[in-house]
């Protein structure tokens, strides 16, 4: 396990409590001590996080700083939904940054960070605040870097500007689907010294109609062009992909940082059935063809997947969180951080198969408050 230089433990301490002294009887950092380590084991809503805070005897409470015993499924829904939810993203979201700087393999600065909005559908709808939420993924550890809520879907676009105030991107490559192809979001990554990949489709179609135009002719001189296909068989199907690049636009379009656009082709062959599936997807990106051909690029566009594959499905088949109703005050906002923070730490330390990490973890609670960086005196 790669050692953490600030134990996720040191975070939760630093969350200010903003309950009245009186009656208070458990502290906030060991409410999510108990949430995290709960979770860690595989246990969705804060009712289940009740009972596995008596499962395990007095030795582990005291050791999440708790004097008494561990608090009921009530006094958790009380004080989780008074936490102040911009505050723990901030400070969960700086740790997660220094998680990422150790974890080994890539030099620092060489990370991709993928952006895209998710629904918690159980409590939009209850009628929940900011039940659609905005998630940056580092494509490499699996780690969420930040989050922020979208009261309403169709102000994405300003709620991801601020998001990205929020991130490190020099030195950072931004991908992004389709909906937050804006003119504003690449101005920002690029003024920040910081690099984009993103899809166009009909919400610039300008943009899109010069893209088509580009592949639909031949190279012109002194124009780059690179190409690059992959071949996928399992799942009962067999996936082919192709990528093209060209940087003839460069200079021509007044889109902020362009240096390239590419164009994907992919075809699913369904083997049961035969049944074949086409699309088609054209791009930007300000990386040029010397930073990245398109081999490269494929590969980034395919990893802007993984925020689906490493966090939104995680959280909705693993933790269930699709389901979960919980609605009041900060509640949806704060389980979500915790789950994020939960699948990363998981990820971090090397697990690939969550739901088998969470497996272990219950039933070996020690190595769950060993992770999160409290120790357990025999």
């Amino acid at each position: 396990m790669i050692p953490q230089s600030r134990p996720l433990i040191e975070v939760l301490a630093e969350i200010p409590d903003l309950r009245s002294n009186h009656g208070k009887r458990h502290p906030l950092a060991a409410i999510l001590a108990l949430t995290c380590s709960a979770m860690l084991c595989g246990y969705r809503s804060y009712t289940a996080i009740a009972e596995w805070g008596r499962h395990y005897g007095e030795p582990l409470v005291q050791a999440l700083g708790f004097t008494h015993r561990s608090p009921c499924a009530a006094t958790l829904h009380t004080v989780l939904r008074r936490v102040d939810r911009e505050v723990l993203e901030v400070k969960l979201g700086a740790w997660a940054e220094a998680v990422l700087r150790e974890a080994p393999g890539i030099e620092e600065g060489e990370d991709a960070i993928a952006i895209d909005g998710k629904t918690l559908r159980g409590s939009k709808k209850q009628g929940a605040p900011g039940a659609h939420l905005l998630s940056a993924l580092a494509h490499r550890v699996g780690v969420t870097l930040a989050q922020q809520a979208v009261n309403d879907k169709t102000n994405e676009i300003p709620v991801v500007l601020d998001l990205l105030r929020h991130l490190v991107l020099e030195g950072r490559i931004v991908t992004m689907d389709a909906l937050l192809t804006q003119r504003q979001i690449a101005q920002q990554i690029v003024d920040a010294r910081g690099d984009y990949v993103m899809v166009v489709k009909e919400n610039q179609p300008q943009l899109l109609d010069d893209i088509e135009t580009v592949f639909a002719l031949p190279p012109m001189p002194g124009e780059r062009r690179t190409a690059a296909e992959t071949l996928d068989l399992g799942h009962g199907r067999i996936e082919q992909r192709r990528l093209r690049t060209s940087d003839v636009l460069m200079g021509y379009s007044d889109w902020p940082g362009l240096a390239q656009v590419f164009r994907l082709e992919r075809q699913v062959i369904i083997k049961k059935t035969g049944e074949v599936r086409e699309e088609v997807v054209a791009g930007v990106t300000s990386l040029g063809p010397e930073r990245a051909d398109a081999a490269r690029l494929l590969a980034l566009v395919r990893g802007q997947w993984q925020i689906e594959n490493q966090s939104h499905w995680v959280r909705d088949v693993t933790f269930d969180e699709d389901r979960s109703q919980v609605r009041c005050g900060s509640i949806p906002q704060v389980m979500a951080a915790l789950r994020n923070t939960v699948i990363g730490l998981i990820r971090w330390a090397g697990h690939t198969n969550i739901a088998a990490a969470c497996r272990r973890f219950a039933a070996q609670p020690r190595a769950a408050l060993h992770l999160i960086g409290i120790e357990l005196e025999n």
